[in-house]
């Protein structure tokens, strides 16, 4: 197996935490205090800051059949599997066939409410990581001392801002638990959008001058806390209604001028069992076949993406092909007009579709075979060696060197101050030259959103990059199956964020449901 990774200790800290969702203000309980567990092995805080690190990527450590969240789905509810439910499957790229209890409404941008099983999964998520990452935070900080304590609480800071910034995204408001109000004996008060930007703004520049400059792999450093940064302020104006292009483009050099990453030569690498030598990737999200088993993290992506009957499995390191997911001429019409065309791209991240016996149109979402399945995530290591496994071993690529540059070149092309068109020019042409497609000798918003399509298709932000644009929404941009339609339709400006699920709506009576659901 490629590596033990980040999460080794985590047997020993899944020990102390237990699952806490019908309270979101509720303190976790313990079969031993932490306070005690820190006291008697302060080695143990690398367990439990591994514990933490692990919410995003697995559903529990006791095992892929387990779940962190009481009552939820093992398979369903891994916060991966939820970031492509809600930022591919909603979007324009990315549709889903199986239509199970709520799945459709994503992959059809239509019927959305607060009962889908979906939201409440990724809300729960969010809010199982937060206050869990406080309590430790708060430990540290007042009660306990242990070694290299500045650098835990910075990346438990970091984690508790993660979380925040999708529930940003997603859902745009929600409880404040922080260090002043954790362990509230009362529901905590809704925070508004606006809010909890300037809460995780604070955040992220207090930490950026306290984390370490690099970091054991898999956990967050400065460059990490610096991207995050710049897709926050990528986002402001949607975020907050104040544009912030100029602090975008300031984070997105600090990162490209750290010099820890490079454009790796082979674009698939990023997306292969090997990709934890990957010299692009800023932060990852770990997956292991062997010692860190989830259904809900790339084991998702790629099985999710094949169909025995039609594909070689082993092809790809899978054992199972779960005739889900393929993409639409959205994401692939990028390349080619048609199938023709597509097929004769010289373009590499063309070729990571699979053609043989699917159409390019998607008459029926349904359908497997129409649409081209993607098989940009594989479980074979980059040069095709490897065994075929149960779970995915390819970890999931949440932030990488690509997506620096193209946030780059948005944020002069918006106007910043702080980035140049000529380099936003040469940093989209590294980009292109890397996937033998032809340079640019200029480039637009739109060709930077066309490019953005083409990178990061199946990487959890198709749908904020179109509501950024101003394409998710409405009627401008129409694509396969949108609002439920086969050619797509207009669809509401509510659908630019999520429904508050009813199950918290329940829990806390200060939440207000989001206008027009």
């Amino acid at each position: 197996m490629k590596r033990t990774k980040i999460y080794s200790l985590l047997a020993i800290a899944g020990l102390f935490f237990a699952s806490c969702t019908n309270d979101l203000e509720t303190e976790p309980k313990y079969e031993l205090t932490l306070e005690e567990l820190l006291i008697r092995d302060p080695n143990a805080m690398e367990g439990l800051l591994s514990r933490m690190y692990s919410t995003f990527a697995l559903s529990s450590v006791s095992g892929p059949g387990d779940s962190d969240i009481a009552g939820a789905n093992a398979g369903e509810s891994p916060f991966i599997r939820g970031l492509v439910n809600l930022n591919d499957f909603t979007a324009d790229g990315m549709k889903n066939r199986w239509g199970d209890n709520g799945l459709d409404q994503l992959t059809t941008t239509s019927g959305w409410n607060s009962n889908n099983k979906f939201f409440k999964y990724v809300y729960d998520r969010i809010y199982y990581t937060i206050p869990q990452t406080t309590n430790l935070i708060l430990i540290l900080e007042d009660r306990v001392d242990v070694p290299n304590e500045d650098q835990y609480v910075s990346e438990l800071r970091f984690l508790r801002a993660l979380s925040y910034y999708y529930l940003i995204d997603f859902f745009g408001k929600g409880p404040l638990v922080n260090d002043d109000t954790y362990g509230s004996a009362t529901p905590l008060p809704e925070a508004t959008r606006a809010e909890l930007f300037a809460f995780v703004e604070s955040e992220l520049k207090d930490i950026e001058s306290k984390i370490a400059p690099s970091n054991t792999y898999g956990r967050a450093n400065q460059a990490v806390v610096q991207m995050l940064l710049a897709k926050l302020y990528l986002n402001a104006e949607v975020y907050t209604g104040t544009a912030r292009y100029n602090d975008a483009g300031t984070y997105a050099s600090k990162v490209i001028a750290s010099g820890n990453y490079q454009l790796e030569t082979n674009f698939a690498k990023n997306f292969r069992a090997d990709n934890n030598t990957s010299k692009e990737v800023i932060f990852p999200l770990i997956a292991d076949a062997t010692s860190s088993q989830s259904y809900g993290n790339t084991t998702y992506i790629v099985n999710g993406s094949l169909n025995s009957t039609t594909m070689n499995l082993a092809t790809y390191g899978a054992a199972e092909g779960w005739g889900g997911h393929r993409a639409t001429k959205a994401w692939y019409g990028l390349f080619g007009a048609n199938a023709a065309d597509l097929a004769a791209s010289t373009d590499t991240r063309s070729k990571l579709f699979w053609l043989t016996g699917h159409t390019f149109e998607m008459t029926d979402y349904k359908e497997w075979t129409n649409g081209y399945p993607s098989v940009k995530f594989s479980n074979r290591n980059t040069d095709g060696t490897g065994s075929v496994t149960a779970f995915s071993s390819t970890d999931f690529p949440l932030f990488r060197l690509a997506d620096t540059y193209l946030i780059y070149a948005e944020c002069a092309l918006r106007g910043a101050s702080t980035a140049t068109v000529p380099q936003a020019l040469t940093y989209v042409n590294l980009i292109r030259t890397r996937a033998n497609a032809a340079s640019l000798g200029s480039i637009t918003l739109q060709t930077v959103l066309d490019e953005r399509g083409r990178e990061l298709g199946l990487e959890g932000v198709r749908r904020q990059d179109l509501i950024r644009y101003g394409r998710f929404s409405g009627g401008t941009y129409l694509w396969p199956w949108k609002g439920g339609v086969a050619n797509g339709t207009s669809i509401s400006s509510n659908y630019n964020v999520f429904p508050i699920p009813e199950s918290a709506l329940q829990a806390n009576p200060n939440l207000t449901q989001n206008t027009g659901y």
